[in-house]
């Protein structure tokens, strides 16, 4: 492993693995694949920018003639699939571009992969592939996929297909099923960029129903650190759940986070919930536990810790805000902060 493709690494949790990685390994290549959606920001990588082991390529991984002409220039030997359409809200208002992405586009990687003899390839997938979980019991790799948004179908599709090619092709694979992930560069569509650059504004916190729906919320660094050692030491076909272990009523993490930026609670307003919103997700994580791996961060210092970056990074998140972001924002809670 030197050569590494990892598309979407101009996202929220790719960016922050590609930094991660450039970090730790001084042999490593890192090349960023990435259309640029809205959330793809090179913002992003800038301190990645004069690094001579890091090489951007602005592409569609639908699009199999791009993909595979960066992987033979770059003598690419591993694929990390970040890309995908993440926010549920946006499947609920438009499916079609998670579907193309997350199904059409996984499958173009892993033709690719299998085509060129690749000596990788590793899934990003998340814990709504599980569905709703009921209280006392957590989610195992072995258990079923139950998804209930376009989002989540389309991520438990991909790791379905990802499954097949291991089992069909014998292709190298890995998945990672990670909890909902925070810190740096998030764009703020998210629950907790929005509460908190909301909240610097003085504007109100869209809190769906009664706050209550279960969380582990982790910093997304520990999350890179999970996703390095899969890739080093993870059996090949299997999918590893990375989260916290430490579930969190999304109350309490908007009480935490105003808290952390000395803002009022009168800016909490209980708004429409989503529909299918699901009320608890929880993993078990023992199995990665056994590789070695424990978060270092706990929920409440997740949540401290991106709070205070989004404070101190006016710079990067005001000129997205100021943005398309609006039309999103009013079409999103517009009616829902009215009533």
């Amino acid at each position: 492993m030197k050569n590494i493709l990892v598309t979407g690494g101009a996202g929220f949790i790719g960016s922050n693995f590609v930094l991660y990685m450039l970090d730790k390994y001084p042999d490593y290549n890192m090349i960023v694949y990435d259309k640029l959606t809205y959330a793809g920001n090179l913002d992003n990588l800038l301190d990645a920018s004069d690094d001579p082991r890091y090489h951007f390529v602005r592409g569609d991984i639908c699009d199999p003639v791009t993909v595979e002409e960066t992987i033979q220039k770059y003598d690419i030997d591993t694929i990390i699939n970040f890309a995908a359409e993440s926010h549920v809200d946006r499947s609920i208002l438009d499916p079609d571009a998670f579907i193309r992405t997350s199904v059409n586009g996984t499958y173009v990687l892993l033709e690719a992969a299998r085509r060129l003899g690749l000596e990788r390839y590793h899934q990003i997938s998340t814990d709504e592939v599980y569905g709703h979980i009921p209280d006392g019991y957590s989610s195992v790799e072995s258990d079923p996929l139950e998804p209930r948004s376009p989002y989540a179908a389309s991520k438990a599709s991909a790791d379905l297909l990802v499954n097949a090619y291991f089992v069909t092709y014998n292709l190298p694979v890995t998945i990672t099923r990670g909890s909902n992930n925070i810190g740096p560069y998030q764009y703020p569509e998210k629950v907790l960029p929005l509460f908190a650059t909301n909240a610097i504004d003085g504007l109100p916190l869209p809190v769906y129903g009664d706050g209550r729906q279960k969380r582990e919320y982790q910093y997304v660094i520990d999350h890179c650190e999970a996703i390095d050692l899969v890739l080093h030491k993870g059996e090949l076909g299997h999918a590893y759940n990375i989260g916290t272990a430490e579930e969190m009523e999304n109350m309490t993490m908007v009480e935490i986070l105003l808290d952390t930026l000395d803002k009022p609670r009168s800016l909490i307003r209980h708004v429409e919930d989503r529909p299918g919103h699901d009320r608890r997700y929880s993993l078990n994580t023992t199995k990665i536990q056994a590789l070695g791996w424990q978060p270092r961060h706990t929920s409440a210092e997740a949540i401290r810790k991106t709070a205070v970056w989004y404070r101190d990074n006016e710079w990067w998140w005001r000129k997205i805000k100021e943005g398309d972001f609006k039309e999103y924002y009013q079409l999103q809670y517009g009616e829902r902060l009215a009533k």
